[in-house]
């Protein structure tokens, strides 16, 4: 016989169904759960899957083996444009493309023997998880945590849509290719702003998550200190005698050489009521989309207003206002002061329309001249924290340090009356409408008589009809000739629904709340959520690092507040791991246009095609279909099995890296798992070898710590070993049964088929994912023995493994038999003999 995964897997994984192996209970056990992002149902699942579930997995079963009762659940993040795309393309509908794909992925995954418990299963499109999304969005609205206000979108004018920014792809829709516009438009907001704080000082605490991702959150958080004060203007019109700006730079303020407005700012807009001009630049401004990274990469734009300011620090001295297309409303006040000797976006804008470039401050040591004429090349612009000399300072500012001097120069301000010390942040609310159908609608009516009132409760789900078209660029809701009409919760005369459904990260930011209870009436239920909540270890792709845990922190907040969630859940997330992405070489050959052709891995073999064509072969990159360097893993299942594909994916790299799937490594591993399973099967006579029992016990310890601390490649190098270990010894009958039991039961939360094969073999009771972890014995960590080299004539040529307490004689008398000392004495007695005990021994032939 030989080992058959093909027919042992689905049998382990129907008896674990059997038995119910994997279902969260909440009793008297301390919990643990473990949570993995979950996924967009696309269609296929691929190897950033197998590895992402993989982890959890071990984690998971490790800890339900450790006596934990874990809740384990998969679900899907199933709203989205993806969705609207696929029926406008293919026909169809947006539910029926969405729930086949989730079926078939379902049973993509079931196959890899995840200890999922599938009965927690849900998707966001599911009418109980909009209800109840709902029912948390008119909890939020009542705790005043979510407003409606105007605000620049980014407007897709060809699909009449708002696009999120990562949807703005080089100023153009990514779907429509049309140039994005800027557009204010009247939306829902989160008010997540109002956490700035909170959530940015609560960052330090999560000392489970890579360092990494906390210092990503707090760049996006964003805090700021500087200093917000008054420009006087000079003729402007009636009501806007003072401009106000923001900067986190007030010590470069000698050195202002314009002030620059947004093209949204309120003076702009007055202004452009009686400038065909001042309106048309407004309209080129809006091409551009709402991007920092749009904007910031755009080419410097100014529309010069005819208008100045007076400098705070001297009335005599006059500012041009200008127009400039890379000042954004939604941060600080709309209107900022240029300093171009010491701003990049600055001194570009300065250089175009030759506005002065005056230098504040130099490299330590310089003079004004010296300062000016480097300025005039390029910014200067230092670290905060580097001494520099100022050149044109003001309040006793001379060689310090920016951010003292930036201190200084708020001091100076709020001492002589013309501005204040403000801290800002560059988190902004967060903006959740979307004009598009495939979304959970918000649960909120127009009345002409009450205004924009909450839909009732009791009205919930608020669902999307069915009868809908996408033959139209547009929101089909809007077209509805039905669904719109609605009553007014509030008067119970005709009203009109929002037709604006929520961002998808409103699906994925409370997800993980909604799986301690899913089948619950209301968004949690308290004691469930009580019980299960944090999540212990969260695993996903360092991509999701910023908004999605961010929007998540804040919805646990909101939770707390609106007491859905126990205050311990305010930071949901105990511990985070960012895992590494799985990459292939790409194969290409060229056609007769000299173009590349791409070619899948199952298409090449030793770098040629089936036809003898060779290919040139690029290093790894991450898989992807455009460049076919994609593996299924369905295929990887079928020809070798769910545990090695596991295997694999466990054993080649640290979690946190890459790792490169090669046919080579995929191969190994099958073969290394069906040793073990031979080990296993061939069970020979014979008794104890205490050094296998020692070797044992050291792989519990050493797998036990490498787990814990997420090292999973180190964990399965020790399990290597003991399969050797086993391997070599002489060991047979019970004793060579009791530690394949405890390699079964190491091996188990990797590859867990296999395990049970070996746990039955070995004469393992019931089940081994029913066995809890095994313990080393401490007396059995400790060797009672050593390995001496030996070194003849001052090489190293042999060794020999000695009792810890052996005499000295002793030794001596094994290194004289040993073969290879023989050898070089050739029958002549040794010149010396030096034994340092526990160390080494030397020969002197």
């Amino acid at each position: 016989m030989s080992y058959n995964p093909a027919t042992s897997e689905p049998n382990w994984q129907q008896a674990w169904a059997d038995a119910d192996s994997f279902k969260a209970v909440r009793d008297e056990r301390p919990k643990y759960y473990v949570l993995e992002m979950f996924p967009y149902p696309s269609g296929r699942i691929h190897m950033g899957h197998v590895r992402n579930y993989a982890m959890g997995d071990v984690v998971a079963r490790f800890k339900r083996a450790q006596g934990f009762s874990v809740l384990h659940p998969m679900g899907w993040d199933a709203f989205g444009m993806p969705a609207e795309n696929a029926a406008m393309e293919q026909g169809g509908h947006p539910r029926d493309w969405t729930y086949g794909n989730i079926a078939t992925m379902r049973d993509q995954l079931k196959p890899l023997g995840l200890s999922i418990d599938w009965s927690r299963e849900f998707a966001t499109c599911d009418d109980d998880y909009v209800a109840q999304q709902q029912a948390l969005f008119l909890d939020f609205l009542d705790a005043g945590l979510i407003t409606r206000k105007s605000a620049q979108v980014n407007w897709d004018p060809v699909d009449m849509t708002v696009l999120a920014n990562e949807q703005v792809i080089d100023g153009k829709g990514w779907r429509s290719g049309a140039p994005v516009e800027r557009k204010e438009l009247t939306q829902w907001f989160f008010r997540i702003s109002d956490y700035s704080e909170e959530l940015l000082s609560a960052i330090d605490g999560l000392e489970g998550w890579p360092d990494k991702v906390r210092l990503m959150q707090q760049n996006w958080i964003g805090k700021s200190r500087g200093l917000q004060f008054r420009f006087r203007t000079v003729d402007a019109p009636k009501g806007f005698d003072e401009i106000e700006v923001y900067t986190t730079r007030p010590d470069t303020l000698m050195g202002a050489s314009f002030v620059a407005l947004s093209p949204d700012h309120p003076l702009v807009k007055h202004l452009a009521e009686s400038s065909p001009e001042i309106q048309a630049f407004i309209e080129e401004c809006r091409r551009i989309g709402t991007t920092e990274e749009a904007i910031e990469t755009a080419p410097k734009m100014g529309f010069d207003t005819g208008l100045s300011v007076t400098h705070p620090l001297d009335p005599e001295w006059k500012l041009p206002i200008w127009i400039a297309n890379f000042v954004l409303m939604d941060y600080g006040t709309g209107a900022i002061f240029g300093s171009p000797a010491h701003d990049e976006r600055d001194h570009e804008f300065a250089t175009k329309y030759g506005l002065p470039i005056r230098a504040t401050f130099g490299e330590h040591g310089m003079t004004l001249k010296q300062a000016d004429a480097m300025v005039a090349k390029a910014p200067y612009v230092p670290l905060k924290s580097e001494i520099v000399t100022y050149v044109r300072g003001f309040s006793g500012q001379a060689d310090q340090t920016g951010e003292n001097a930036v201190i200084a120069a708020i001091n100076h301000a709020e001492a002589e009356g013309y501005g204040e010390g403000v801290t800002k942040y560059r988190l902004r609310d967060w903006g959740i409408s979307r004009q598009r159908y495939w979304g959970c609608p918000i649960p909120v009516v127009h009345c002409d008589t009450c205004g924009t009132v909450p839909e009732a409760k009791e009205n919930l789900p608020v669902l999307l009809p069915q009868d809908v078209s996408f033959d139209q660029p547009g929101n089909p809701l809007d077209r509805h000739p039905t669904w719109r009409q609605a009553t007014c919760p509030k008067c119970g005369g005709a009203a009109t629904r929002e037709t604006d459904t929520m961002d998808t990260f409103v699906d994925s930011s409370w997800y993980y709340a909604r799986f301690t209870s899913p089948h619950a009436d209301t968004p949690t239920n308290r004691a469930d959520a009580d019980y299960w909540m944090n999540v212990d270890q969260y695993i996903g792709g360092v991509e999701h690092a910023i908004l999605h845990l961010l929007y998540s922190r804040f919805f646990a907040r909101a939770m707390v507040k609106t007491g859905h969630l126990p205050e311990k859940a305010i930071e949901p997330f105990n511990a985070l791991f960012t895992q590494g992405m799985v990459t292939h070489e790409i194969y290409t050959t060229r056609n007769d246009k000299g173009r590349a052709v791409y070619h899948l891995p199952e298409e090449v073999t030793y770098g040629k095609l089936t036809d003898g064509t060779p290919v040139t072969v690029i290093p790894s990159a991450k898989m992807s279909k455009s460049k076919k360097n994609v593996v299924d893993p369905v295929n990887i299942v079928a020809n070798f099995g769910a545990d090695t594909a596991r295997w694999f994916m466990l054993s080649d790299s640290p979690p946190e890296r890459d790792v490169e799937w090669t046919a080579a490594g995929a191969e190994a591993a099958y073969k290394f798992l069906s040793r073990v399973w031979r080990l296993a099967d061939d069970i020979p006579d014979g008794g104890e070898d205490p050094e296998l029992t020692r070797s044992a016990h050291r792989a519990i310890a050493d797998v036990t710590k490498s787990i814990e601390g997420f090292a999973f490649n180190k964990a399965v190098a020790k399990l290597y070993e003991l399969a050797n270990a086993i391997g070599k010894s002489s060991a047979g009958g019970d004793a060579r049964r009791e530690v394949l039991r405890i390699m079964a039961q190491l091996m188990a939360p990797m590859v867990p088929h296999l395990a049970e094969e070996v746990w039955a073999k070995a004469g393992g009771q019931g089940m081994v994912v029913d066995a809890g972890w095994p313990k080393a014995d401490p007396a059995r960590l400790v060797d009672d023995s050593v390995t001496l080299p030996i070194q003849i004539n001052g090489k190293r040529r042999a060794e020999i493994s000695v009792a810890k307490d052996m005499p000295r004689e002793e030794i001596e008398s094994l290194v004289l038999a040993d073969e290879t000392v023989q050898r070089f004495l050739d029958g002549a007695p040794p010149k010396k003999l030096i034994v340092v005990p526990g160390r080494i021994v030397n020969v002197v032939a």
